[in-house]
């Protein structure tokens, strides 16, 4: 039997990473329009009275965007200057946000539903029999440690290094601790994950591979080691799945297989041919992303970010092997996220490559086939549930919250003030400009600081609490105008460090978001980092106690 899974690297609102080159499309299934890549040297062209309201980009970049943002530089190698997201401290109980047991207590992947009432949905039937494997498709996790050096990863074509969350090429990205033992999966999304335990943060790849011994990928994106282990509005691609997350959410890793439990304690990750995906929505809470194509390609009737489970009344110990009466245990417990498309399987459920973990190890097994199958007709998503537990056992609120940070630091920006520019560091979450003494303003005025995940999308009425982070002197400002009329119908002002001021979301049909910065004139490196969090709600936290 073959199974075959691809991620797609599909960005919400559009980008789609697996257009880089025409060569992958039978592989990713990725479309192409547009380009980022334009959008964004278009918007250095435009000045931000000009420019467009937000929208949607269509697809990945087909021209090399490292210039297209004025003084673009590869990401930083030091680990000291992390924002408190990366640098959170590992949460001592039950060992979360460590290499073996990766995230927050709270993250979605270690929290089970209490009570989950379960849809009517189902993952229909396909080419092959659904799985639960390793192998070229899935990915393996190395830890890389202050021992290990660094390395200079490049793009595997002259375009550069896809970053999606900055949306730009990058000429290299270097990762300051690089585990000797690296090895991507052979097939062709190369996956591998890097899993840096000095700095706290889950290095994700695509298309990693050795050309005449120098490391290339197609693809880079992180996502912190403590935190939720899915995207959120303003970091909204933090892994190489379709739905924006990292290939070690909800791995069976290696040794898990063989520790005696029940069951694993977090939930699984899966994919879904296209059968079985739904185009509208494409995707739910908490996917921040789908495939560029979901919308035209899929046919089922589940977005992707769904929980999979299967019902109480299953009876997992019926199934003819410990190995899946595990699994079946797991998805009743905590159940299975949809991350991934593949094509041709029901469901693949995704096993760290090395585990021992083998559903036909004496060839190929009748019976196991058939308990996959009364799985996967078994299987529904969850539509709601009474409440949440998390890793440490204790009830919590933060689990589904949606109180999230709206605003992004990314480009493309319009320099109004100074003769040299503040880029994006991703690491940092932060508009990082250079020692001056002249004033530098910029403004960005494309849309982009506000990724239009939909379920995050403001509405009329709705109280947000806007807060600015800064260092060094850096401000800065937020400006919403109908876009029917071009009129301001709110303006922050500039804010500094430790300032924050509250907004009702305007009672305007369609709205234009202008972020503005300015750089601090002590001669010292100044950094601004804005959040925009819907009031009245639980907090989404990162290592709660």
């Amino acid at each position: 039997m073959t199974t075959y899974s691809s991620s797609r690297f599909g960005i919400s609102a559009g980008l789609n990473a697996c257009a880089l080159a025409a060569a992958l499309l039978a592989g990713c299934g990725g479309g192409g329009g547009g380009t980022a890549a334009d959008a964004a040297t278009a918007s250095l062209e435009t000045p931000p009275t000009a420019a467009s309201a937000p929208v949607s980009i269509a697809a990945a970049p087909s021209a090399p965007a490292s210039e297209a943002v004025a003084g673009v530089s590869a990401l930083a190698t030091d680990t000291v200057a992390r924002t408190a997201a990366v640098t959170a401290a590992f949460c001592s109980a039950g060992d979360f946000g460590s290499f073996k047991r990766p995230f927050s207590p709270d993250s979605p992947w270690n929290s089970r539903p209490v009570s989950p009432v379960l849809g009517s949905a189902t993952i229909p039937t396909a080419q092959y029999t659904p799985s639960v494997a390793s192998g070229a498709w899935s990915t393996a996790a190395f830890e890389g440690t202050a021992g290990d050096p660094p390395m200079v990863i490049t793009g595997s074509t002259s375009q550069g290094i896809w970053d999606p969350d900055s949306e730009i090429y990058r000429p290299s990205v270097t990762i300051a601790h690089w585990p000797a033992a690296t090895t991507p999966a052979t097939g062709t999304d190369g996956h591998a994950e890097v899993v840096d335990t000095t700095s706290g943060v889950v290095h994700s790849f695509w298309g990693l591979k050795q050309v005449n011994g120098a490391w290339v990928a197609r693809q880079y994106a992180w996502t912190p080691l403590a935190g939720r282990g899915m995207g959120d509005p303003s970091h909204y691609y933090q892994g190489a799945r379709a739905a924006g997350v990292s290939t070690l959410g909800g791995l069976i890793r290696i040794g898990e297989d063989v520790d005696g439990d029940t069951m694993y304690r977090h939930a699984l990750a899966m994919s879904l041919d296209a059968t079985g995906l739904s185009a509208a929505p494409t995707y739910r809470f908490p996917a921040t992303s789908a495939d560029s194509n979901a919308a035209t390609t899929n046919s089922g009737q589940i977005p992707m970010g769904s929980l999979m489970m299967l019902p109480p009344s299953f009876d997992a110990q019926a199934l003819a092997t410990p190995e899946l009466r595990k699994v079946a245990e797991t998805l009743k417990a905590y159940g299975a996220y949809v991350v991934d498309r593949n094509t041709g399987t029901p469901f693949v459920i995704y096993v760290e490559i090395g585990a021992d973990f083998k559903l036909h190890r004496n060839g190929w097994s009748n019976a196991t086939a058939n308990d996959l199958n009364l799985m996967r007709a078994a299987m529904r998503p969850v539509s709601s549930a009474a409440g949440w537990i998390d890793g440490n056992g204790n009830a919590s609120s933060t689990v589904t919250s949606t109180a999230l940070n709206l605003l992004s630091m990314r480009g493309a920006w319009w320099r109004t003030k100074g003769t040299v520019s503040g880029d994006f560091d991703t690491w940092r979450q932060a508009l990082v400009f250079p020692a001056t003494t002249t004033q530098i303003e910029q403004a960005n005025a494309t849309g982009r600081a506000m990724n239009p995940v939909t379920w995050a999308t403001p509405a009329v009425g709705d109280t947000f609490r806007l807060d600015v982070g800064a260092t060094g002197g850096a401000s800065f400002r937020m400006v919403i105008a109908d876009k029917a009329s071009g009129a301001t119908v709110y303006d922050s002002g500039y804010l500094s460090d430790g300032q924050s001021t509250t907004l009702v979301w305007p009672n305007v049909a369609t709205y234009k978001v202008t972020t503005w910065a300015r750089s601090g004139v002590d001669n010292v490196e100044s950094t601004v980092r804005p959040t925009l969090v819907k009031t009245g709600g639980p907090a989404g936290s990162v290592c709660a106690g």
